[in-house]
């Protein structure tokens, strides 16, 4: 029997093309005018750089993590070697490792726009290759910076369908163009990295979470390998057709005419934003009214008896895990985050691990609290939470609508450093890891990276 022919999907070149055109555009501006001689994009793009390293280094100590660098360092050694950590790792297998653990408490950045974190797939890609090569932290800062750029608008438009994870999918553009310009590669040899990429884009399943699993956690180093791969093979000639994104977004994704795409010009990067709390940003809201209300005092927390958290409907789809059972269930638990703040008046690393999970004061909170989508905030497309809590007799609310690391509330330098030294000075030393902020925040943008004691 003859097998049956395969279909044949015809390109729709002319919106292809397009997309092309506005991509290189952007390209051709992010690396005409490079992140590190702006002073609010180069503050921003240190900035970044150390609150994903921090939340690397605090997550490459935890059992698993360290399980999967020394499995990595003996099955492919190399010289690379992440702060805490001894092993030596080629430049594939540190940036799997690196984002790994970067992601390994839910703490690290994010773009609201995009719906995911172009950041923890472009630094990987880039930040081993820069320390073998000794570059100044200006070459990776810039490369990281056009990654972001790359990832958050292709983010934007290339909106995964439900049951996908966002990690891993389009932040292999971010990794792809961040690769191609550390290798100092040309625009247009970025673009034919970026639709190499496309050609056969990871798909990533939210199952993972949904389950209890931390094969989400993979997802990024995954895309990061991935992207640098593309990158590498467009400079030896191997690229991807030109419309090879817009077919991917038709075909895997079924997005047949892409959304509003941002030209040059504006930085997202400085749209992008850092977590005060280790969970989903989904969750932030809620974790902050909550813990607002446990400052004011207003009753202990013992003797609340009802709880309504009002949400965008976004939050429910991706954070609406009940009953949480492993941490990666309570990263993504909008009813935990609430609970534990509720309880303990933070949100910190600390409620992931088994005796939080299993208190029950938490678990009386977290199987009390009623989750309702908010109409209002939804059709605006805003962010935003409503906490209502009772106590006997009395009640009380508490909007929030920002959080600390939005655009418009970003977090200061002092808070950075402070969240910095939380995750990384229990690893190296809050000596080392001072030193270690000092140097990235502040060093000469022209001397070599470096990361050692």
């Amino acid at each position: 029997m003859n097998p049956a022919p395969m279909p044949h999907f015809a390109p729709e070149q002319p919106q292809a093309d397009a997309l092309d055109a506005a991509l290189l555009a952007v390209l051709r501006w992010a690396w005409a005018n490079p992140a590190s001689a702006e002073p609010s994009a180069d503050a921003r793009a240190r900035a970044l750089l150390l609150d994903t390293l921090g939340c690397a280094i605090a997550g490459a100590a935890e059992p698993e993590v360290a399980a999967l660098i020394r499995a990595s360092a003996e099955a492919d050694p190399g010289t690379l070697v992440l702060p805490g950590t001894r092993a030596g790792l080629t430049a594939a297998g540190f940036a799997a490792c690196l984002a790994a653990a970067a992601c390994w408490h839910e703490a690290c950045e994010g773009l609201a726009a995009a719906h995911g974190r172009p950041g923890l797939h472009a630094i990987p890609a880039v930040l081993g290759p820069a320390l073998a090569r000794h570059l100044p932290l200006a070459a990776l800062l810039d490369a990281v910076a056009a990654g972001f750029e790359i990832g958050g608008r292709l983010g934007m438009i290339c909106r995964i369908r439900p049951g996908m994870h966002v990690d891993g999918t389009w932040g292999s553009f971010a990794a792809a163009a961040a690769a191609c310009h550390l290798a100092g590669a040309s625009p247009e040899a970025a673009l034919s990295a970026l639709n190499h990429a496309a050609c056969h884009l990871p798909f990533s399943l939210y199952r993972p979470i949904a389950a209890g699993s931390t094969a989400r956690n993979a997802y990024a180093g995954h895309g990061a390998v991935h992207g640098a791969a593309s990158a590498l093979a467009s400079q030896a000639g191997l690229g991807g057709p030109p419309g090879s994104i817009g077919e991917m977004m038709r075909l895997a994704l079924g997005i047949a005419t892409p959304g509003s795409f941002h030209g040059p010009g504006t930085r997202l990067l400085l749209d992008g934003y850092l977590k005060p709390y280790p969970a989903v940003r989904h969750v932030h809201y809620g974790a902050l009214a909550a813990q607002r209300w446990h400052a004011a005092g207003h009753a202990a927390p013992a003797a609340i008896t009802a709880i309504t958290l009002r949400v965008y409907q976004e939050a429910l789809t991706y954070c609406g895990n009940r009953a949480p059972s492993t941490a990666i269930q309570a990263q993504f638990s909008l009813s935990y985050g609430a609970a534990f703040a509720l309880a303990n008046g933070r949100l910190d690393p600390a409620a992931y691990g088994a005796a939080s999970l299993s208190d029950p004061l938490v678990t009386r909170l977290e199987a009390m609290m009623a989750l309702e989508v908010d109409e209002a905030r939804t059709v605006a497309n805003r962010r935003g939470c409503t906490l209502r809590v009772r106590a006997g007799e009395r009640e009380w609310e508490e909007d929030v609508d920002s959080v600390p690391g939005d655009p418009a509330n970003p977090m200061t330098r002092s808070q950075i450093l402070e969240k910095f030294l939380a995750y990384a000075g229990p690893v190296l030393g809050v000596a080392q890891a001072s030193a270690l902020a000092a140097r990235l925040l502040d060093g000469p943008a022209d001397a070599p990276l470096d990361l050692a004691p």
